[in-house]
């Protein structure tokens, strides 16, 4: 289909989605919030893509809910009670629970609801000149999904100081790296998307099928205890015994040649 809001592109077995609204700072309107819904399963079902790399065009990642649509619409927020009381959301890859590996990669300003997309991603790296940032108390909104999920990537204490001092305090790339919200720095920053694409790159060359198992044995394991999500990991560990990349593997790193990987089933 058809983005105004979004870029979607491949890359040979690399899926592209960009956010499109550079002059609003990526800022989500309620278009947007929709097209993201169809953009992640559009790459997700492409049996050529095997990893996705999310990020902004401009100088700003993304900066969350559109301020000016809320307070010049009529609807406010109102627009969205009924999808966030239900919690039926679905504009990032956890929303809908994309299979293949997910990259966000933060070029300049990331801040507010941004976050879903840090916190919900596989992997997510920076420009050296990222700024993160939650200015929701700022304007008086409430902190509550994005920091929760962050929860599960860094200490307690310093997403509730990203919280509560909102607009007035800003974490650069280095803290960010630090305190485990991203997994590498790239200078210069232009060099961002490319160092995303080798990163995806690097992913595509493994099986799709154990990527998806593993991916979604992982992210369940964050739901549940210790022990329930180890016996979770092991059903997602045998369910693809005897699948064919179980002796494709094998074969290719004893003949020495790269693997021919069976393709994702269909959804």
């Amino acid at each position: 289909m058809g983005y105004e809001t979004l870029i979607v592109e491949r890359a040979g077995r690399v899926g592209w989605l960009i956010n499109n609204r550079p002059d609003q700072l990526n800022a989500m309107n309620s278009q947007m919030r929709e097209e993201f819904a169809e953009a992640w399963l559009e790459l997700d079902q492409d049996p050529e893509v095997r990893v996705i790399v999310h990020t902004g065009e401009g100088r700003a990642f993304q900066t969350g809910v559109d301020v000016v649509e809320l307070a010049t619409d009529g609807q406010g927020m109102e627009r969205y009670r009924e999808s966030v009381e239900n919690f039926d959301l679905h504009f990032t890859s956890w929303h809908q629970k994309v299979r293949k590996p997910v990259i966000t990669a933060v070029n300049g300003i990331c801040c507010g609801g941004g976050f879903h997309w840090v916190a919900d991603a596989d992997i997510v790296i920076a420009a050296s000149d990222a700024q993160f940032f939650d200015p929701h108390v700022s304007v008086g909104q409430v902190v509550a999904l994005e920091a929760i999920a962050l929860l599960k990537k860094m200490p307690a204490e310093t997403v509730m100081r990203m919280a509560l001092m909102g607009a007035h305090e800003r974490m650069g790339p280095q803290r960010a790296y630090e305190l485990g919200m991203i997994s590498e720095i790239v200078d210069p920053p232009e060099r961002l998307r490319e160092r995303a694409g080798e990163i995806a790159e690097a992913i595509a060359r493994n099986s799709p099928s154990a990527m998806a198992a593993t991916k979604k044995a992982l992210w369940d394991a964050l739901e549940h205890g210790l022990t329930d999500a180890s016996k979770t990991g092991a059903f997602h560990m045998t369910g693809i015994w005897g699948h064919p990349d179980q002796v494709e593997g094998p074969a290719a790193f004893a003949e020495k040649r790269e693997p021919r990987w069976t393709p994702l089933d269909p959804i």
